[in-house]
């Protein structure tokens, strides 16, 4: 019995041998059966499990794998964040290394806190950040030179707070359309005096209406553009002067005066169609533009940027309304000659120079306005004249603070603190 089976064995593998279709049988009905067997790669020299293409070109997508050798193939694969740290470490300088970012002592947290610098300075590698942040420093916030005087009135819409700026030079820029020469030599009838006589008397006119200041001003500037270009006669001069008190205060006044008031004023001296004939004429002549920029608003705008009190205001509105009297100031611009009267005022109460918030908003410096501020000075020492006591007797008053009394600054004193 033992002796068939193995003859039988021995045939059955002679057979088996000689066809490989028969060696495929053999190993699937002997061979695969064995637990104890599995499959081998033959290009695997340690008899490891072969790997799937898929992982194969993911872990080795830039690498030939005909260039592999067999010192690569043995090593084992790496993880995705191991080959990643290599990556980042490949980017770092020589000093650092893999080392530097795997390395978790407190030597090296103190060394990934500082950014790395290569040893030419060129390039800078931003550091790992350190588990304690310090806090960063606050920029340093620089203080203007000038005060914003506008910032404080932006909640009342009266003010116009966020227009003042922009009002203001706009009415600078306007007033050099309005710059006047010297006119009276093509007035054969008038005089410097005629004129000065009868501002002082719109001075009083605006006492008693009691009208704004602004109308007054707008009103002798009026007077002044006419006779510019136009002819006057000294019969009609107190009939264009009151006109042009009707037309500024039409123009500033909420309730202006009625025509029926200025020809009582004028003593029926004229009739009411010479003075609306003399309104026409003005207005024609200046084009219907009589928005002129005048002195005292350029005034109150830099006594409030230069924090000036009320009474110092009064004084250099005082020196100011003495100009329109004065033929000599009227080709000076409206804000340079607001501008020099406060310069005088603050010297006059001792409240120092020109600030640099005045120096801002006004546009000058002292050495712009230390002529005009010496002939304002002059301009105190003068000896009243009988003829014109208007303006001086109003500042009198205690209702402004008599300023009018206060005496006016030496010669010497004043030339000194403004080479300062």
């Amino acid at each position: 019995m033992h002796v068939v089976v193995v003859v039988l064995w021995s045939e059955l593998c002679t057979c088996l041998c000689a066809a490989p279709v028969y060696n495929s049988v053999f190993y699937l009905l002997f061979v695969q059966d064995d637990p104890s067997q599995s499959k081998r790669s033959p290009s695997s020299p340690q008899g490891g499990p072969k790997k799937r293409s898929a992982f194969g070109d993911i872990t080795n997508a830039k690498q030939n794998p005909a260039i592999v050798t067999r010192k690569s193939a043995g090593k084992k694969p790496e993880s995705t964040v191991t080959q990643e740290v290599s990556k980042n470490t490949a980017n770092l300088p020589k000093s650092s290394g893999r080392k530097a970012l795997l390395d978790n002592g407190p030597e090296q947290k103190e060394k990934r806190s500082r950014p790395v610098v290569d040893k030419e300075n060129r390039v800078q590698v931003p550091a790992e950040p350190s588990a304690v942040t310090t806090p960063k420093k606050e920029p340093e916030l620089q203080i203007p030179a000038y005060d914003d005087v506008d910032e404080e009135n932006l909640n009342d819409p009266f003010l116009n707070a966020l227009y003042a700026k922009d009002i203001f030079n706009y009415m600078k820029e306007r007033e050099e359309m309005f710059v006047l020469k010297g006119y009276m030599e093509k007035q054969p009838d008038l005089n410097i005096e005629m004129r000065a006589i009868l501002v002082d008397w719109m001075v009083e006119v605006q006492e008693n209406f009691e009208l704004n200041h602004e109308t007054l001003y707008l009103a002798v500037k009026l007077v002044d553009h006419f006779l510019a270009t136009t002819m006057c006669l000294k019969e009609n001069l107190q009939l264009l002067g009151s006109t042009a008190i009707l037309l500024a205060a039409k123009f500033d006044e909420r309730c202006p005066p009625c025509v029926d008031d200025f020809l009582y004023i004028c003593d029926d001296a004229y009739q009411r169609e010479e003075l609306l004939s003399m309104e026409v004429n003005i207005l024609k002549t200046l084009k219907f533009d009589i928005n002129i920029p005048v002195a005292y608003r350029f005034l109150r705008r830099y006594a409030k940027c230069g924090r000036a009190s009320l009474e110092t205001l009064t004084l250099s509105r005082y020196v100011c309304e003495l100009t329109l009297q004065e033929y000599g100031f009227i080709w000076e611009t409206a804000s340079k000659l607001a501008a020099s009267c406060l310069l005088l005022a603050l010297k006059m109460k001792g409240l120092g120079g020109w600030t640099p918030t005045l120096e801002h908003y006004t546009g000058y410096k002292v050495a712009d306005l230390q002529s005009l501020t010496r002939r304002l000075n002059l301009l105190l020492y003068n000896r009243p004249n009988d003829k014109l006591k208007a303006v001086r007797y109003k500042y009198s008053h205690k209702v402004f603070f008599q300023v009018a009394k206060i005496p006016p600054m030496d010669v010497l004193e004043l030339e000194e603190q403004l080479s300062c």
